[in-house]
């Protein structure tokens, strides 16, 4: 296990490092002076200049990976860089230069409740509708899950949350139509702006992680294990509870820790749709005001929990299945 919990570290660093390479590079790459792309064309060659040395663009690009990682010793105009590995993710380009952490940590945090909240609505209903699916095999009550778990994955995201925002928002009036939290919020008026733009994804989950379990427990009935405990009089509850869902939810559990990293960051359109501050929009906005230090830190922070929550999926599938650390 130990091997096993090493080798994947590693490979999850070197990945981050690579991934660190790649954005940085494609920054590098774009055509033209990014001073002249983020001022415009009518900016004035004192302003060019002003900007270069404000954010030291005119160093060699090595340069200024190293210190965008982790750091530059000397001082700069009274302003020390430490570099993303100690929490300093640069400055950002728009009005006053403010810092890039602070903006990263308020959409980190509200990325982070969304996709807490929508882990908490999607994994109960998918794997109860997926179990009941796979104990009721090819019945009317089987057919009418895939029908409905189809149709909600297969519709575009935009569409699943105009819908919801034109019944219970407008409509019934039950939710905010704009589901942005605020600090002085109570708890009860999170949950209900965090409702749509959860249910919105939850539709997007609900399809893969139902299929997955309603495939994984009808694979189970059918092992000769299972058929023994049943003939050794067993309740089918302690059969379903104890012995079927315990191998069932491998791939389901697998599937989940996967989608965490892509409710962090993958959440563009609903976020923008809802106006929600999570990290997704921050992205967007970034885009839109060619804002690259902004760009560059969402852009880190997606990819960290993309490979982090594989590791958690290697991890769980490890612990779940023991066939897996001792054949790594």
């Amino acid at each position: 296990m130990t091997y096993f919990l090493l080798r994947r570290l590693a490979l999850m660093i070197f990945t981050i490092f690579f991934t660190s390479l790649i954005v940085f590079g494609l920054t590098q790459l774009l055509p033209g002076d990014i001073a002249r792309l983020f001022l415009g064309r009518d900016a004035s060659d004192a302003a060019i200049a002003e900007f270069n040395q404000t954010f030291r663009l005119n160093d060699h690009p090595l340069q200024q990976y190293v210190r965008w990682i982790i750091g530059d010793v000397t001082q700069v105009e009274g302003d020390h860089s430490r570099g993303i590995l100690r929490g300093d993710w640069g400055r950002s380009f728009s009005a006053g230069y403010p810092r890039v952490q602070p903006l990263i940590s308020r959409a980190l945090q509200y990325s982070m409740m969304l996709t807490g909240f929508t882990l908490l609505i999607s994994i109960p209903i998918s794997i109860l509708l997926g179990v009941f699916a796979g104990i009721r095999a090819n019945s009317w009550l089987d057919n009418l899950i895939a029908i409905f778990s189809l149709s909600v994955v297969g519709l575009p995201e935009f569409v699943t949350a105009l819908v919801l925002i034109n019944t219970f928002a407008l409509r019934l009036g039950w939710f905010d139509a704009i589901s942005t939290p605020h600090a002085n919020d109570g708890w009860f008026t999170i949950i209900q702006k965090l409702t749509l733009p959860a249910l919105t994804a939850t539709f997007v989950l609900l399809g893969y992680v139902t299929r997955m379990t309603r495939a994984g427990v009808q694979e189970e009935l059918k092992k000769a294990y299972i058929r023994t405990a049943i003939l050794k009089g067993l309740p089918r509850r302690v059969v379903l509870f104890k012995h079927v869902l315990r191998n069932a939810l491998l791939p389901s559990v697998t599937v989940i820790a996967l989608s965490i990293g892509w409710l962090m960051g993958g959440l563009v359109v609903i976020e923008q749709v809802y106006n929600y501050p999570g990290l997704g929009k921050l992205m967007v906005d970034a885009v839109l005001s060619k804002n690259y230090p902004v760009l560059q830190a969402c852009v880190m922070i997606v990819i960290t929990f993309i490979v982090l929550s594989n590791f958690l999926a290697d991890l769980l599938y490890a612990l779940l299945n023991p066939k897996v650390r001792y054949q790594s």
